[in-house]
């Protein structure tokens, strides 16, 4: 074979072989969409299946932690890049005590002038429990548990001079160490130029709370003491109102169960925990469910309460109390539990039938800044409690 005729031979194989290598096989239409099906089908189920893996390993994380740190969720996630540069790994002990130790005031009670507590109790928190303990812990840690003589009506708002005279005459007037419990708004000792006491208070899930109280106005045993403490004044309702069932007048828009948004009124159906913690500016603190008076109430938390606690977190809220409070609160978890069975049913209604889900949900729509705020609260009373154990043990920090 010649030169030439092998190189044209060469070439044409080579042809041949290009003409395979990137050959273009025609595919139908519907073909081509099928695939493209696939594609989008299986992207998507890995995204949701790693999405799923990954939720399940930061669970799996927060359970590797302690409890309490799984209770406040404290992990590496809940910092803002804003802050990440501020505190060291949120993950480990002694970056979790920097960081609480970084995130608003935790322990007011050095700065009380007074060795007086003020429990502002809001209505429907427990706090006929919290004044057994108080009685209790009195006679332990030598100090007069006192309280306000009960009324036909409470004062919670009060104008200045009424307020002034109250705490001079009511709250101010003790010489030892003692405690004062009244339903009562915020007050401002600042402007009523007055000496600080130790502030505490309770707090209850706003929608439990609200449902505490429909029924327990219409306990018999309820209706009857007051009849027996104030006789006539006490008017006896109807049978229809006695028999009123809390979801049918939720869901039925009841004029007794509308929580009308910045409404003024209605301040007996007590469905507004975050007066007590606001305070008595009425112009701020009435309206239902304002921002402003859910960021004032916040404030005066942060800045004037040494503890508020719920006993719906009743370990966590007796151990801050101890912790933060010692003078009045030492042996307060020994006290409560050695009396359990008693202060549990203080003001306990069985009978009270349970919330149906769309009452629920609607009663949620109507209370966001009072669930916030408690909420918040919470968040609060779980930081005092982590960086309390962190304090009692130097050695988890390292």
């Amino acid at each position: 074979m010649s030169l030439n005729a092998e190189r044209s031979y060469k070439m044409k194989l080579r042809d041949v072989e290009n003409a395979f290598k990137y050959r273009r096989i025609p595919y139908p239409k519907r073909s081509v969409e099928l695939i493209a099906l696939l594609a989008i089908s299986c992207t998507f189920f890995l995204f949701m299946h790693t999405n799923k893996l990954n939720s399940r390993l930061k669970e799996m994380e927060v359970k590797l932690q302690p409890s309490e740190f799984s209770a406040l969720g404290l992990t590496g996630n809940h910092i803002s890049g804003h802050d990440a540069g501020k505190h060291d790994d949120i993950n480990t002990l002694h970056g979790t005590y920097q960081y609480l130790k970084s995130t608003g005031q935790l322990n007011n009670t050095p700065r009380a002038q007074l060795d007086t507590i003020l429990f502002n109790r809001i209505t429907k928190t427990g706090s006929e429990k919290m004044m057994e303990l108080l009685k209790i812990l009195g006679q332990r840690n030598n100090f007069e548990a006192r309280r306000d003589v009960e009324g036909f009506y409470e004062v919670v708002l009060m104008h200045d001079a009424y307020a002034k005279n109250f705490l001079r005459t009511e709250v101010l007037n003790c010489s030892r160490a003692n405690t004062y419990t009244k339903h009562v708004a915020f007050l401002d000792f600042d402007r009523l130029d007055e000496p600080w006491p130790i502030y505490i208070n309770m707090v209850r899930d706003p929608i439990e709370r609200l449902v505490s109280w429909f029924y327990y106005a219409r306990a018999p045993w309820y209706l009857a003491e007051r009849r027996e403490v104030f006789g006539d004044a006490v008017k006896m309702p109807s049978i229809e109102w006695l028999k009123k069932d809390f979801n049918r007048c939720i869901e039925e828009h009841d004029p007794e169960c509308v929580f009308e948004q910045m409404e003024l009124g209605n301040l007996g159906d007590h469905r507004r925990q975050s007066l007590y913690l606001c305070g008595q500016v009425q112009e701020v603190c009435m309206p239902f469910n304002s921002h402003e008076a859910m960021q004032r109430a916040k404030k005066n938390v942060e800045e004037h309460y040494a503890v508020v606690g719920t006993w719906e977190d009743t370990n966590t809220t007796l151990s801050v109390l101890e912790g933060y409070v010692p003078r009045f609160f030492t042996g307060a978890k020994d006290e409560y539990y050695a009396l359990k069975k008693k202060l549990g049913n203080v003001n306990r209604n069985v009978f009270r039938p349970t919330l149906s889900d769309k009452a629920r949900v609607i009663l949620s729509q109507n209370l966001t800044r009072e669930i916030e705020l408690y909420q918040f609260i919470r968040h609060r009373l779980y930081k005092q409690y982590i960086a309390l154990q962190l304090d009692i043990d130097p050695k988890m920090r390292d």
